[in-house]
């Protein structure tokens, strides 16, 4: 691994310089590997026909993380990957995927991964994804994450994606299947700023009776940024599903908000909610009589809304 590398694995994967990862891991940088283990109850494998690998937990596994963070280094790099897990029936693990793409000239730099999640019955994930642009360069530091997820019955997967600063576009995918008593829950955190641009789309079908879903989306936009945030749930069957759009718009920043509900079954419960809007003045007032600058308040304010 080059410096840049560990650097970014510092701040999308709390990876530690001197000790590294414990349990298994895969590292990505600049379309190749630069490092990679298994435990005894995972195994991490590369594909044979195209760029990526396939992660397999044994079923039963409990209390592993494994590790599969991608970074991009330089300019003028187009990284396309392709990840496939496959949890085990009744395993209980953490996915920690992080992204961070890094330019030093002109041209731009792309990741684009494509993730799929297989869990068998009675799984369980959390799933961690932080995404960050750092560099001096002046091209577009650019990700694209999809992840499609295949839940069987009585399986949960939770996925918290967070992009913390720096990324100048970003399209971001996720649709889904939900077996019987299987729940989805994915918590995404955003902030643009400059001329930035930041899509969301999730799609997720209820297929399975008494299934679950829970998308909620907070986000902060500055500059001159656009965010869109479009939500489909469709309820198949006896089931409940929740989407949440929720921001906060300053200077000449723009948030789009398009919710969808499909209820094809009685007893499909399906919500919407979606709230824009700019800081509240008295916010702001209340923390600067506390001693904080309007700047530190308003810092505060968004960092707990983000929270």
């Amino acid at each position: 691994m080059n410096d840049i590398t560990k650097q970014l694995l510092s701040l999308i994967s709390d990876f530690d310089p001197e000790t590294g990862f414990t349990g298994a891991f895969n590292i990505r940088e600049d379309t190749g590997c630069a490092g990679r283990q298994n435990s005894q109850n995972i195994e991490i494998s590369s594909k044979s026909d195209k760029p990526g690998i396939d992660i397999r937990v044994k079923p039963g596994t409990k209390g592993e993380t494994v590790y599969i963070p991608a970074c991009v280094t330089h300019s003028k790099v187009d990284d396309l990957v392709y990840n496939d897990f496959y949890i085990g029936a009744g395993a209980d693990v953490v996915v920690v995927a992080g992204c961070g793409v890094h330019t030093d000239g002109e041209e731009s730099s792309q990741h684009n991964g494509i993730h799929r999640f297989y869990l068998e019955p009675g799984a369980r994930v959390l799933y961690r994804e932080k995404h960050i642009g750092t560099g001096e360069g002046s091209g577009q530091r650019i990700i694209n994450p999809q992840t499609y997820v295949e839940l069987q019955e009585d399986s949960y997967l939770e996925m918290d994606t967070t992009q913390i600063k720096g990324v100048d576009s970003t399209q971001r995918l996720t649709t889904g299947v939900v077996g019987p008593r299987a729940r989805l829950v994915v918590r995404e955190k955003l902030m643009t700023h400059g001329e930035q641009y930041a899509e969301t789309n999730f799609e997720v079908d209820l297929n399975g009776e008494d299934s679950g879903a829970d998308l909620i989306s907070r986000s902060v936009a500055k500059g001159r940024s656009k965010q869109l945030f479009r939500s489909r749930i469709n309820g198949n069957v006896r089931c409940t599903g929740h989407s949440a759009c929720d921001a906060i718009i300053m200077d000449e920043g723009t948030v789009s908000a398009i919710p969808e509900l499909t209820a094809n079954d009685l007893d499909a419960a399906l919500i919407h909610e979606a709230a824009i809007g700019k800081i509240a003045g008295e916010q702001l007032t209340k923390l600067m009589t506390l001693g904080l600058t309007a700047e530190e308040a308003e810092a505060k304010i968004i960092e707990g809304f983000l929270k």
